[in-house]
């Protein structure tokens, strides 16, 4: 027997799914399969013909007992259903909430700017905070209310121009609709006369 030398190991390329970040193969336990489907047919056309292709469908469902091909059939119809009703839910939560642009009076001519509800379509309240920093060349920071919610602190008064912002930069995420502008002034309080005493 002749000696071919060390076998020397091939690297292996893994493609990742972009929706779903599992390998194509697993893709159906990640709980959106159809959208993972779609990226591969797009991205991956090979890929997408060896896994999703009427022949090996076929093929694959040929090993399956009868039994087991129903019980397959049933849990993607699930994780279907299941993944079409969050997408439904966050759409509908989505639509239903509010960015709110805050005008906060501090000390008599001093505003700050109070931004809450970014988060809830997907936008980072760190990252944001020091974008508005940067914009308006001003402090600008993320910080927690007493309520526990997330919410950016811009200095001075910028609430027009932070929603006009918002709406150049984001306005694909977060609809004009669900931007609400709040003045926020602190109560003044008015010197009360004392008491006069009866003479």
């Amino acid at each position: 027997m002749a000696d071919a030398g060390p076998i020397v190991p091939q690297a292996r390329t893994i493609v990742y799914c972009g929706v779903c970040t599992l390998p194509p193969e697993y893709c159906e336990f990640g709980g959106t399969a159809k959208k993972c489907e779609e990226w591969l047919k797009e991205e991956e056309p090979e890929l997408w013909n060896q896994l999703h292709s009427e022949d090996a469908l076929s093929a694959n469902l040929s090993t399956l007992s009868v039994s087991a091909q129903e019980r397959a059939a049933k849990d993607a119809a699930k994780k279907e259903a299941k993944a079409a009703q969050n997408e439904a839910r966050d759409a509908e939560r989505k639509a239903a909430s509010k960015v709110i642009v805050k005008r906060v009076e501090r000390n008599k001519r001093k505003h700050v700017t109070v931004i809450t509800g970014l988060e809830i379509f997907g936008l980072e309240n760190k990252k944001l905070a020091k974008e508005l920093g940067k914009k308006f060349a001003t402090g600008s920071s993320m910080t927690r209310s007493a309520a526990g919610t997330e919410e950016i602190t811009v200095q001075g008064d910028v609430s027009e121009d932070v929603k006009e912002w918002l709406l150049e930069v984001y306005g694909s995420k977060v609809p004009e609709a669900n931007i609400d502008l709040v003045e926020d002034k602190k109560k003044k309080t008015t010197p009360t006369a004392p008491p006069v005493a009866p003479q």
